[in-house]
């Protein structure tokens, strides 16, 4: 499994953070079980955000024109 990148912890992290204190505002809930399950659902949503951003391609070098002095025989 490839590791997460710097933009996809950012996006997660800030989802999670972001969307915890806006569901604990909207909410009003002050009993251990909602904010538990206020704090669940920003963490799926964080890891939703961070598993959607697309990760960096890789980029190729242009083929470069090999010469004959550059070519290795496979035979003798």
């Amino acid at each position: 499994m490839p590791r997460p990148t710097a933009a996809q912890i950012a996006y997660g992290s800030c989802t999670v953070i972001l969307s915890t204190l806006a569901m604990l505002l909207l909410s009003q809930t002050s009993s251990g079980l909602g904010i538990a399950v206020i704090a669940l659902a920003a963490l799926a949503l964080g890891l939703l955000v961070a598993m959607t951003v697309p990760a960096p391609r890789a980029v190729q070098a242009p083929a470069e024109a090999v010469t004959d002095e550059e070519r290795v025989p496979t035979r003798l």
